[in-house]
């Protein structure tokens, strides 16, 4: 797990709400305080899907929201003149590409042992933070995931040139 501060957070903003950055994500939670206190819940709701639509993969392929989806709300929630007070996001890296975080480390652990590649994007009013963590299925002593997951984090972000600063 790592910490790290954004250090151009209108920069990073455009990139998340706009752009297709982060569009290889989930969305398990968001949080945002602006006018209001707007939490959405990630979690698909059965209730509104048909058991035909809930079952079908093509239509539901994930349990959680696509951060692509839910990404415009956000925008329309935090745009404006106002600075939101606060916000967090807690996102998930898409299933299908842990496989590809795990192959680059020496580890024996497999793509079904890891829950989520988690990072959480957090702003008080002043500064934004990102921290990485590893949800597993059950405890591992390998720590080997949550490095290779902070070391791909460390990439995404350089590759976006998005400038940061680790805590």
């Amino acid at each position: 797990m790592i910490a790290l501060k954004i250090m151009n957070v209108k920069q990073f903003m455009g990139k998340l709400l706009t752009g297709d950055d982060f569009d290889t994500f989930l969305l398990e939670e968001a949080s945002i305080r602006t006018y209001n206190t707007f939490v959405i819940d990630g979690h698909q709701n059965k209730d509104f899907y048909t058991s035909e639509e809930w079952e079908d993969q093509s239509i539901r392929p994930y349990d959680l929201s696509t951060w692509k989806t839910i990404r415009p709300i956000c925008f329309q929630l935090i745009k404006g003149k106002h600075t939101p007070a606060a916000f967090q996001f807690v996102l998930h890296l898409m299933p299908e590409y842990t496989a590809s975080v795990l192959h680059k480390g020496d580890t024996a652990i497999s793509p079904q042992q890891i829950r989520a590649f988690v990072l959480n994007i957090k702003y008080d009013g002043a500064v934004l933070t990102l921290v990485t963590g590893t949800a597993l299925h059950t405890f591992l002593p390998d720590k080997t995931p949550d490095s290779l997951w902070d070391q791909a984090v460390r990439q995404f972000l350089t590759k976006r040139e998005i400038a940061y600063e680790e805590l």
